[in-house]
Parts: C-alpha cells; sequence; structure tokens
C-alpha cells in the first residue's frame, strides 16, 4: 500500500516550540498583570476601609460631645463646635496607607434627625431642634488628603484612586420608655415618682440652689451651682395617695424589692410584669401601682448612691391612696441625689435631687418631643 503524505501544514518541532515560548511569555504577562492588578485593588481596599474605620471613630467621637451637661442649669449651650473639633481631632488618630487624613469643616454635618433609624430623613441643620446627629465625610483625593497612589496599574495609565468614606452618628434625646438592655443589664430607674407641676416649674428655674455636685471630685458638697433643686420626698400637700413610691416589677414590691433597685436599678424580671417593656400608650401615658412610699427604709441605699445620675418618672394624676394607687406616668427625666433625711421630724424630712444628664441602655425612641427630659441613648452609627 502507498504510504500516506503528511501534510506540509504541520509546524516543525522548531516552530511548536516558538509557539508556546511565545503563548507562555503571553501567559506570564497576563498573570503578572492580573497580579499588578490584584496588588492595586488590595491597596485601594484597605485604604477604604482605614478611611471608613476612621469616618466612622470621628462620627461616634463627635456626637458624644452633643450632650449638652448645661442644660440641667436652665442655660443650654449649642455643642456644635465642640462635636466639630473632636470630629476633626479622632479623624487624624486613624491613619490611612500610611497618613492621617485632615477632616475639614465643610465635611462635618451636625444638626437633628427626627428618627435617625430612617436612612432617607435629610439632617436638620437649621438651629431648631438640638442637634443629636453627626455626619463625617473623608476622602483620600487629589483635592484632599492626596489620592491613593497606585503601583502595578501605573502600567495601564492609572497612577491613583480617590477613595472616599461616610459615617452618621446619633444619640436619641426624646424617649418614650425602656427596655431590658442588649446587654442585660439593668436600667438606673429609681421608683420613686415626681408630679409633674413641681417638675416644670423647676425648669422654670423655681426651686432652691443648697448643693452642689463637684464633677472633678465626684461629690456632692454644701454651696449653690446654678443648677437648682426640689424635694422628691411626700409632703402631704393635699395630693390622694402617697406621692411617693411606684410598682417597677411586682404589685407586691417590698422593701427589699425597693432597696435592689435603688442600688442595682430595675431588672429583666421587674420588667417582665409590665411584658417587657415600661412605655407610654399611644396617648403618651403609662400606668403604674402605687407603692408604700419612700421611707427609712432605704435611707442607706439612697445614700449610697447620692451624687449618681438615675432616672424617675413624672406623673400627671394620682388616683387611690397607699398601694391601691395608680399613678400616670407622662415623662421621665434624669436627676441626682443630693441630700437624705428620712429620720425625725416628718416636716423636715427629704430627699432632695437636682437634674442631671444621664444616658441609659435600652432606652426607646419616641416620635414626640418632650417625653424625656436630660436623658440621652448612647451613641450609635446609624448610616
Amino acid at each position: 500500500m502507498a504510504k500516506t503524505k503528511r501534510h506540509s501544514s504541520y509546524f516543525s518541532r522548531g516552530e511548536r516550540r516558538g509557539a508556546v515560548a511565545v503563548l507562555t511569555a503571553f501567559l506570564l504577562v497576563a498573570m503578572l498583570s492580573c497580579l499588578a492588578l490584584a496588588v492595586d485593588i488590595g491597596v485601594v481596599s484597605l485604604a477604604r476601609s482605614e478611611l471608613q474605620r476612621s469616618a466612622d471613630a470621628a462620627a461616634l467621637a463627635a456626637a458624644w460631645e452633643l450632650i449638652d451637661d448645661n442644660s440641667v442649669s436652665g442655660q443650654p449651650s449649642d455643642m456644635s463646635a465642640a462635636a466639630q473639633s473632636t470630629a476633626v481631632e479622632f479623624a487624624a488618630l486613624n491613619s490611612v496607607i500610611g497618613a492621617s487624613p485632615a477632616l475639614s469643616s465643610s465635611n462635618v454635618q451636625i444638626g437633628h434627625l427626627v428618627d435617625p433609624s430612617d436612612p432617607n430623613e435629610v439632617i436638620n441643620q437649621s438651629g431648631a431642634s438640638p442637634a443629636n446627629t453627626v455626619q463625617v465625610t473623608l476622602h483620600r483625593s487629589t483635592a484632599e488628603n492626596g489620592s491613593v497612589p497606585t503601583f502595578f496599574a501605573r502600567i495601564f495609565g492609572v497612577d491613583h484612586v480617590d477613595v472616599q468614606a461616610q459615617a452618621t452618628a446619633a444619640l436619641r434625646m426624646d424617649l418614650s420608655g425602656f427596655e431590658t438592655p442588649y446587654d442585660n443589664s439593668s436600667l438606673e430607674l429609681l421608683p420613686f415618682a415626681l408630679d409633674v407641676e413641681t417638675w416644670d416649674a423647676l425648669l422654670q428655674m423655681v426651686g432652691d440652689d443648697d448643693w452642689s455636685w463637684n464633677q472633678s471630685t465626684g461629690q456632692v458638697e454644701a454651696g449653690p451651682d446654678g443648677v437648682l433643686e426640689v424635694n422628691l420626698y411626700p409632703k402631704g400637700n393635699g395630693s390622694p395617695g402617697n406621692r411617693g413610691t411606684v410598682d417597677i416589677g411586682s404589685s407586691n414590691n417590698s422593701t427589699a424589692d425597693i432597696a435592689r433597685q435603688i442600688l442595682t436599678g430595675v431588672n429583666d424580671d421587674d420588667l417582665s410584669y409590665h411584658n417587657g417593656v415600661l412605655e407610654f400608650d399611644a396617648h403618651g401615658e403609662l400606668f403604674l401601682n402605687g407603692d408604700t412610699g419612700i421611707s427609712a427604709g432605704v435611707k442607706d441605699e439612697l445614700e449610697d448612691i447620692k451624687g449618681q445620675p438615675r432616672v424617675i418618672p413624672i406623673f400627671s394624676d394620682v388616683n387611690g391612696n397607699g398601694n391601691n394607687a395608680t399613678y400616670t406616668i407622662v415623662r421621665f427625666a434624669g436627676v441626682r441625689i443630693m441630700e437624705v433625711k428620712l429620720t425625725g421630724n416628718k416636716n423636715q424630712k427629704r430627699v432632695i435631687i437636682q437634674p442631671a444628664t444621664i444616658v441609659v441602655k435600652g432606652a426607646r425612641h419616641s416620635a414626640s418631643s418632650q417625653t424625656s427630659n436630660f436623658i440621652y441613648s448612647p451613641v450609635t452609627l446609624v448610616r
């Protein structure tokens, strides 16, 4: 049989080796290009992550500055300047690709959000409402802080990349009630109610100024400090009921239960008697049973927490007497105890309180204003 001829189109061995070499070189270049691109993508991704961390830290730290301790004296301050400088300071503490970013004032928005959980609400910067929100925008760009340089992408004509990060932190001021905090800690809520008339008069600067809270020493001292005080102790002013202790928890709360709540707060078991939540209804009211009233049996416990901020309920009405009283709670307020005297003549007994700012975990947000005074939720990132 005749032999089949080889087609002349087949590559020779040398030609095949050359083709393999060219293909290998092409693949190597492609692999190196991908590797180079991956390196630059990694650098840019790291820059974005570090920039976001810096923006988060700046917004969180700045929002804490919005808690106005001066408001308890009836002379609220604009805390925007303090928040602004804190944002700038904390932005610079976190380096981005080896350099501390500078934050310009135009990239810090300070204002009010009615509902910080609403991602579409625009921050109100008119000043009509107290500021509760800080939004920080940080850049690494040609205009601010310098772009993020590339290394291998330069061969493709890309020698830098602009990146930015934004963070919004807020706290809540108008609170409708409380639930067990996420960490299962207790609520710093005293089971003693004050009438709204006395409280509102205090807010209008009607009261005494016999005691001072020394922030530097953490002690209560005799003498005025510009923050007025009132007596929380029932004075028998004609109001029915005991105008004193309310049941937060079992309706059979004993003196031991009240003493525990004074020292360690209202716990999850106490809240279980209220379906887990102490909160105003649709009419802005919360109903609590009355207890036996403030007595000398809790004097030592009240002395132990003197000067420490706590929350008390404010009531608009009380019906019934003693344990059968029902209090209509319409507000919560931050206070601190300044003096305790629960022995001797009834007319000389007193538990003196003054307004105080307090940060409370487990606070529930209210869509209405004036549901609480001087109480703040912890600052959180909301955007």
